[in-house]
């Protein structure tokens, strides 16, 4: 996939579309998870194949929501909630990421948005879980704009770049 150029103005509504996840997105979303900056604030492993990501999409629960942002037909971020089972059926954890030329320009905050649509008026979920790099700046204060706290700090969370990095855990209860 060719490197698409970063916009000169900030998308807008006819700019991005967000849409469920579909099958046929593989191979996108490999490429855009292998992105070193998309990659550097996830668990990710580089080079990840569409093959792997066609096995994550078919293995998750129909309970799980799965959204892309797309623009001009080219996917710029992924993002989605994984519901927790039994007692812990009120909570899901949320997972998300923006392409690198994209940060910045509002996709988050509308992928987010979405997102915590979803689980507030069709899932009524009472709680959102996510962990987030303790560098990871503009995601934290996106988090916190809609109403995520930190509740802790892992520490030497993940291996990442030759170096160890912690971790906050953030989560939101349903307002």
């Amino acid at each position: 996939m060719e490197p698409q150029q970063s916009p000169s103005e900030p998308p807008n509504d006819r700019d991005v579309t967000i849409r469920a996840v579909r099958l046929d997105d593989c191979e996108q979303i490999a490429a855009l998870v292998s992105l070193p900056g998309f990659r550097f604030g996830t668990l990710a492993l580089p080079h990840r194949t569409p093959e792997d990501v066609r096995k994550r999409i078919e293995s998750g629960s129909p309970a799980d929501v799965g959204l892309v942002a797309v623009h001009d037909g080219t996917i710029i971020g992924n993002g989605g909630l994984t519901r927790f089972q039994g007692r812990r059926a009120h909570a899901a954890s949320l997972g998300m990421g923006i392409h690198d030329d994209w940060r910045g320009r509002g996709v988050g905050s509308r992928l987010l948005n979405e997102l915590l649509t979803i689980a507030d008026d069709w899932l009524d979920l009472r709680r959102i879980e996510l962990t987030v790099y303790v560098d990871n700046a503009p995601a934290i204060a996106l988090y916190e704009r809609n109403g995520f706290r930190v509740e802790g700090t892992h520490k030497v969370f993940a291996f990442r770049n030759g170096s160890y990095v912690d971790a906050h855990a953030m989560a939101r209860l349903k307002p």
